[in-house]
């Protein structure tokens, strides 16, 4: 079976994309590492599995592979949960909504792959050679399983697990029909980057797109560099900063975790190949609130766009001032900074004045909308609930199809906020069995904000946007 590996819009109807279900090495993050594995909080694995994460699943595959779920849903409740287990033999398996493990578990079945890994994975770890020699006597599935949640198969923890795993978006993004890989800003990252290097390198799922796998490296000046300027020139990059929002434009975020270096290096390198004929770098505060660009705003619809109101041309609602107030109170630190390139004038930048004026000049002009463009703002642009909900993933969305999108429940003033905006609301508990009576089905649903449950997942700072990586899209 050819897999297609094709995305050219933030919003088109989603056909594939990679996942990764949480694995025990989140259940090992704690306090004193949370932040250095680059976490809020500790996490209750069981909940964040069987309360959270698994709807997002079984949604997932209503939309994208029913046949997998479609009349097993009342079984797969009551029995236990090899369903969601990647390496148990009922795993649901499926090649739309694809898992990480996998994939990697299968690549490890080659030998010289297997060999390449294990070599790889203890010489950034450290490993002693014995513990080295003793993971060639795994099989593939317990490999795959120790390589991300760092723990072996005699349930002992060999190095640190990788929990942001789970964060399939910043791994890597489909560009058309490329894929671009990452360069971690952060050392919990590294293993992630190394597994995701091998298996889009040497899955046959991915094996006839081999010359479209697109590699960052570091400058040659990042090398000559006094270590306290190395930094600067160093090239990271992280999913969260790269979105397709047309199919010749692609927007670059200069973030916390994507370095500038790195921006420049991926404008060059669409131009050249002829990927794209604009890029836009949206320099955002590099503060751990925003992290990447998909944290402060994501595409709902063609003329519909979630944001956080801090970079909108409106002032954020305060309760207790007034006009001229709230005018006054715009913080430096706030401000963005947007430079959109073209290929066909390098040289010659435009510069918009606020994200609100790109993202009408994308709807507008790239997606040649006719209806006044709309956004709807975290927390109702309303003191302090627009800081609390973006940073429990009120703008980080994921659509499933153009105006069909998974967000948190506890973003409360959000939600209102797209009630009014004449959008349908339903939780995942009420939808899922509608979805499987067959009384509503994905192809004729518009217009909605499904609300997943989020008090475990929301600690991780991660959205649905984080949480995928979409392989392809219908073209809209």
């Amino acid at each position: 079976m050819e897999h297609t590996l094709l995305v050219t819009s933030e919003i088109g109807t989603l056909k594939r994309l990679l996942v990764h279900s949480p694995d025990s090495g989140l259940g090992k993050v704690v306090p004193s590492k949370a932040q250095d594995w680059l976490f809020e909080d500790i996490v209750h694995l069981d909940t964040i599995r069987k309360d959270e994460y698994d709807y997002y699943t079984k949604l997932l595959l209503y939309f994208l592979d029913p046949q997998k779920i479609k009349g097993k849903l009342a079984e797969i409740d009551t029995n236990d949960r090899n369903f969601y287990k990647p390496d148990a033999t009922e795993f649901f398996r499926s090649d739309k909504v694809v898992e990480l493990q996998w994939l990697l578990a299968e690549i490890l079945e080659n030998k010289d792959i297997r060999s390449q890994l294990i070599a790889s994975v203890a010489a950034i770890e450290g490993c002693t050679f014995e513990i080295q020699q003793q993971l060639f006597d795994y099989s593939a599935n317990e490999l795959s399983k120790t390589f991300i949640s760092g723990t072996s198969k005699e349930k002992q923890l060999l190095f640190a697990p990788i929990p942001n795993f789970i964060f399939t978006r910043d791994i890597g993004i489909t560009i058309k029909d490329h894929v671009l890989l990452n360069k971690p800003a952060k050392k919990a990252r590294t293993r992630e980057a190394l597994l995701s290097k091998y298996i889009f390198f040497h899955h046959p799922m991915f094996s006839a797109w081999q010359k479209n796998i697109i590699e960052l490296t570091d400058s040659n000046q990042s090398f000559l560099m006094p270590e306290e300027e190395e930094d600067d020139r160093k090239t990271t990059l992280e999913g969260g900063d790269i979105m397709v929002v047309s199919p010749n434009h692609l927007l670059v975020g200069v973030s916390e975790r994507t370095s500038a270096e790195a921006a420049a290096m991926i404008t060059n390198v669409m131009f050249e190949k002829g990927l794209m004929d604009k890029v836009t770098i949206i320099r955002i505060p590099k503060k751990r609130d925003y992290m990447h660009i998909d944290t402060v705003f994501t595409q709902v619809k063609r003329d519909v766009w979630v944001m956080l109101g801090n970079f909108s041309r409106k002032a954020v609602k305060h309760e207790d001032d007034n006009a001229i107030e709230r005018i006054l109170q715009v913080k430096k630190e706030e401000k963005i900074k947007i430079t959109q390139f073209h290929k066909k004038c390098p040289d010659n930048p435009v510069l918009f004045d606020s994200l609100e004026d790109l993202l009408v000049d994308i709807s507008v002009n790239d997606l040649h909308c006719e209806n006044e463009v709309r956004f709807i703002f975290s927390g109702n642009n309303e003191f302090p609930y627009n800081a609390r909900e973006q940073w429990t993933d009120s703008c980080n969305l994921l659509a499933l199809k153009e105006g069909v999108v998974l967000g948190y429940d506890r973003n409360d003033k959000t939600t209102e906020a797209f009630r009014k905006a004449g959008f349908r609301i339903m939780h995942v508990k009420d939808l899922l069995p509608e979805l499987e009576a067959g009384t509503i089905e994905p192809a004729t649903m518009t217009d909605t904000l499904i609300l997943m449950p989020s008090a475990e997942l929301s600690r991780a700072r991660g959205g649905f946007h984080c949480m995928s990586m979409p392989l392809w899209r219908e073209e809209m």
